[in-house]
């Protein structure tokens, strides 16, 4: 089951890109000052992943005070580096290659039509410092889209 709303969030670390290069990372290490927001996606690449991150980026959500916005994805750190240098984006992204921080979240779902396939189920953890879950939004499928106000609202009570 993935973290509910007031429990503590897994640690984990993997390869965190930021566009240019890649390095191991705990994930307590890329909280800020009050948490950080986790966007888990599917593909990088997709029509919904350049959507979605051109959206946070056009509404600004690279300059909450103390808290930036990381994706997790299932793509490796060359891939990863390559769509955030593609988009222009100042975000950065978990390379979950092998699915160990999805399977932590408890969200890899087999994807249809693409036989032995798996990604991170979409979703948003808002965490605070101490990784506790603060909001959390799970997708019921791969293209519904992310609670964009809602996931402001609890960034903005952290």
């Amino acid at each position: 089951m993935p973290p509910e709303n007031g429990e503590t969030a897994p640690g984990f670390e993997a390869l965190l890109c930021d566009g240019e290069v890649f390095e191991d990372t705990h994930v307590d290490d890329a909280l800020g000052d009050r948490g950080a927001v986790l966007y888990f996606q599917g593909f990088v690449f997709s029509a919904i992943a350049r959507h979605w991150w051109k959206r946070f980026d056009r509404g600004g959500w690279d300059e909450f005070d103390g808290v930036p916005v990381v994706g997790v994805g299932r793509d490796g750190p060359f891939a990863q580096n390559a769509f955030l240098r593609r988009i222009d984006s100042p975000f950065s992204v978990y390379a979950d290659v092998d699915g160990y921080v999805t399977d932590e979240f408890d969200l890899r779902i087999e994807r249809d039509g693409m036989a032995h396939v798996t990604t991170p189920q979409r979703s948003v953890f808002v965490l605070d410092a101490d990784r506790e879950v603060q909001y959390r939004w799970i997708s019921p499928d791969t293209v519904s889209p992310p609670p964009v106000d809602e996931i402001e609202d609890a960034v903005a009570e952290l």
